[in-house]
């Protein structure tokens, strides 16, 4: 292949394929997976990426992009919605079928493949999440709350992922939230996590 030079569109083209066949069915240990999901040959996978282990980091760290513009999207304030609104729409999508594909990539414990491939991920896999809600808890008056929030929405889907129980989880979940009501508002009966959790479910459909 005298004279050819790396085309950027074409790995880019090519890494949107193997990200994309990761997310639905896992990170393969091989090259196969991904040589049927781009419909080249491995030698051009190698080509473009030098190796098998760059290039499975590479599909994990656009894999991670992709999570990161979704969840920091669902967990941001946003104008005029309650942030407790903003958690039940968040919870639906992180829990639910969008947020999957990057759960079950990325791992609810440090014993996966990515913590092997990507030194200090699960420190960032943490991080990551604490700016986003800490400033979307600032409308409330607690940014100092983001950690315990993020805690307990790790532990739910732990919990969610173990047992299926939706139901349970999603009512503990309601409970995380309502805690965050401030005092006055818990005090006059709870409307404000009331109402949040009946606009949530009619947007979702249910």
């Amino acid at each position: 292949m005298v004279g050819r030079r790396p085309q950027p569109q074409i790995r880019t083209r090519l890494l949107d394929a193997c990200t994309d066949h990761a997310l639905a069915h896992g990170l393969p240990d091989r090259l196969e997976p991904f040589v049927s999901a781009t419909g080249t040959s491995a030698r051009m996978l190698l080509y473009h990426f030098g190796t098998r282990d760059a290039l499975l980091r590479a599909v994990l760290e656009q894999a991670r992009e992709r999570q990161l513009d979704l969840f920091t999207d669902v967990l941001r304030a946003r104008p005029g919605e309650p942030y407790a609104t903003t958690l039940f729409r968040a919870w639906r999508t992180i829990s639910g079928a969008d947020g999957q594909p990057y759960l079950r990539m990325f791992g609810r414990t440090p014993e996966t493949p990515v913590h092997e491939r990507w030194p200090g991920f699960a420190r960032q896999a943490t991080t990551d999440w604490l700016q986003p809600l800490s400033d979307g808890l600032a409308t409330l008056e607690r940014p100092g709350l983001a950690t315990l929030v993020l805690a307990g929405i790790r532990g739910l889907l732990l919990d969610l992922a173990a047992t299926g129980d939706r139901d349970r989880v999603d009512r503990a979940f309601a409970d995380l939230v309502g805690l965050l009501d401030p005092p006055t508002e818990r005090r006059s009966g709870g409307d404000t996590l009331a109402g949040c959790r009946h606009d949530v479910h009619l947007a979702d459909g249910a």
